[in-house]
């Protein structure tokens, strides 16, 4: 077959990450009775009977996702297991089961597998999962890790990304920006030490932030929480983005705008401080460094006393017609319209 050297081609960091699956599964159809909800959400729900079987998976790449000069494969195990435990629980699900694929070059020793692993097992015993299969291959491009997570919940609990409805109280848990800052703060230190292999990095100020960015944890808590409050929110999305990421996500698949307020956003004063070390904006961090893997949702107005003054909860804003569009309303009182400028897997 000749090569059409006219064919249009199309650069993906010009289609984006978002627009590049649903532009590839536009064409995919619901062939089976038990898909309940296929591409489009943070997991699958598949349902076998009495319980619905909940599906996420996600793929890690060396030099893309994760810097081993700095990430321990111990620390890079457990982050595997979290980033797709996270999918489960957006879903107010429970996780029940992972699968483990790894391709790795032959630079790495038994040992650093071991290592890795070690971190996989650890999830599983504090997040009580089972390591239930997987495959090993070679890479020629460093390490790469496929995670399937796997979790159950009974029909009419689920929470999607799109129930949202105007006048709907939107929630985050948690606070933001710290996994991003502590990034900056093991990339600073990665450029010191190529300078000077001598220097030992000082991350005593910077522990909370470097926690959240090498070990963090998924809200398994939150959806136990959710039970104890009878509380089930309106839409659901977990935030490995960026927070204006989400709530975009969520506000198109709920058909709504939003008001997201400034002062309302949850920050850490080690992300505070940090910020302003580094000269960069907290609010910016915030709404686009990701990987928080927190849980942004939203409740109606009626179940505002549920959550009320829980410290695991900040309302951050209110969800609004779709013609009243998508805006941050800043400190100073300003609207801004809300644009994602969060983790792009193709630029």
């Amino acid at each position: 077959m000749i090569e059409d050297k006219n064919q249009q081609r199309t650069a993906l960091n010009d289609i984006g990450e978002f627009g590049l699956i649903e532009h590839l599964t536009k064409n995919f159809k619901i062939n089976q009775d038990s898909t309940i909800i296929g591409i489009g959400d943070d997991a699958a729900i598949l349902n076998f009977g009495k319980n619905q079987v909940v599906v996420s998976t996600d793929l890690l790449i060396e030099g893309v996702h994760f810097d081993l000069s700095y990430m321990p494969l111990k620390h890079l195990g457990y982050k595997a297991v979290m980033v797709n435990l996270s999918d489960i629980y957006a879903m107010n699900a429970s996780a029940t089961q992972v699968t483990i694929s790894v391709a790795v070059s032959n630079r790495f020793p038994l040992e650093a597998l071991e290592e890795l692993y070690s971190g996989i097992e650890t999830a599983a015993k504090i997040y009580n999962i089972d390591v239930v299969g997987g495959d090993t291959t070679s890479s020629t491009s460093g390490l790469i890790i496929s995670v399937t997570a796997i979790g159950g919940i009974n029909k009419g609990n689920e929470v999607l990304r799109s129930g949202a409805k105007p006048n709907d109280l939107l929630v985050v848990t948690g606070d933001l920006g710290a996994a991003y800052m502590g990034l900056q703060v093991l990339e600073r230190e990665k450029e010191v030490f190529k300078v000077n292999p001598n220097n030992q990095p000082d991350l005593e100020p910077y522990t909370y932030i470097v926690e959240r960015q090498l070990k963090p944890e998924s809200r398994k808590d939150i959806i136990k929480l959710f039970k104890e409050l009878d509380l089930k929110p309106t839409s659901m999305i977990d935030i490995s983005d960026g927070l204006s990421s989400e709530i975009l996500h969520i506000c198109k698949q709920s058909d709504v705008g939003c008001d997201l307020y400034e002062d309302k956003i949850p920050l850490d004063p080690q992300v505070i401080s940090t910020c302003e070390e580094f000269n960069i904006d907290s609010t910016t961090v915030a709404l686009n460094g990701g990987e928080d893997y927190e849980l942004l949702f939203t409740v109606s107005q009626e179940d505002y006393p549920k959550i009320k003054a829980n410290p695991n909860f900040s309302v951050i804003g209110h969800i609004k017609e779709k013609s009243a569009g998508t805006h941050l309303v800043t400190r100073a009182d300003t609207r801004i319209p809300l644009k994602a400028q969060g983790w792009k897997s193709f630029d």
